[in-house]
């Protein structure tokens, strides 16, 4: 039962989130502020201030650093200021996406069209495969997916394997989060370079069969079971075909001549049943 006056939960958290984005939107307006600064402007406590900004800096939102004399230097230390983090100005309206499209398009236009733009998407693709590549070689053949996935997910992509449904053989590669999905809608090389790079990743023929890009709810690819993992899961490979056999020489004879028609004979016998060739 809640006391008289006391503010639920959740109303508490979300004052605390109001007053807290105030901050942040503070700082980005005014470039570093002291603690003095943020008071005066927010209607706050010093305190208050103090509390939200350890809380943001705790989140990687904002730094500490010390505030930067032009002139001569004062006595005493100089006041410390609190200033937006890369990771602090990304939770604001950015134009990396529409930037990354209008490169793509540049590209397109000047440079060869969709071969040029293709080429682009591979060397991009190429540049980041180091971790992916170190991360599946360390893998036994049948959790390479999995391995795949965590250095996906590393790399922001929210990425998990699981066995594909029945009937189907194999796994399901599925990212959860694209970080270029604004311009892949437009530009679907950057999708075809990544399945492509993870067919030769990992060994096989992959299929795409959904991504973020065209409106589907998660990237997923399908990773058939491989013959590799079939014999590192315990299966026996497949027999080899017995070479034909040659007949016997004894050492130290001539062969025989024949005559034409046994000749003949035998040489009609070993070319029966085969086509001309």
């Amino acid at each position: 039962m809640k006391n008289v006056g006391e503010a639920p939960q959740e109303e508490l958290a979300t004052g605390e989130r109001s007053t807290r984005n105030r901050v942040v939107r503070s700082v980005l307006d005014h470039g570093p502020s002291t603690v003095s600064d943020l008071a005066q402007r927010l209607g706050l406590t010093q305190a208050a201030v103090r509390r939200h900004l350890d809380a943001l800096a705790a989140d990687g939102i904002v730094e500490a650093r010390e505030r930067r004399v032009y002139g001569a230097r004062t006595r005493g230390r100089p006041a410390k200021v609190f200033a937006l983090t890369d990771c602090g100005r990304d939770a604001f309206d950015q134009s990396y996406d529409e930037l990354a499209v209008d490169a793509l398009r540049w590209i397109g236009e000047r440079e060869g069209g969709d071969e040029a733009i293709a080429a682009f998407a591979r060397a991009r693709i190429a540049a980041q495969a180091g971790s992916y590549r170190e991360a599946v070689a360390a893998a036994a053949p049948e959790e390479r997916a999995q391995a795949l996935a965590r250095a996906l997910t590393a790399d922001g992509y929210a990425a998990t394997a699981r066995s594909a449904p029945h009937p189907q053989q194999g796994e399901q590669l599925c990212q959860h989060h694209c970080p270029v999905a604004h311009a892949a809608e437009r530009f679907p090389q950057l999708c075809e370079a990544e399945t492509e790079f993870f067919a030769e990743l990992l060994g096989t023929h992959v299929q795409r069969l959904a991504t973020i890009a065209h409106g589907d709810g998660v990237c997923t690819t399908f990773i058939p079971k491989s013959s590799t993992a079939s014999r590192a899961s315990g299966a026996s490979p497949p027999p080899k075909s017995p070479e034909p056999s040659k007949p016997p020489r004894t050492s130290g004879t001539k062969p025989e001549k024949s005559s034409p028609h046994i000749h003949n004979a035998t040489a009609s016998a070993s070319t029966a049943g085969r086509n001309p060739a």
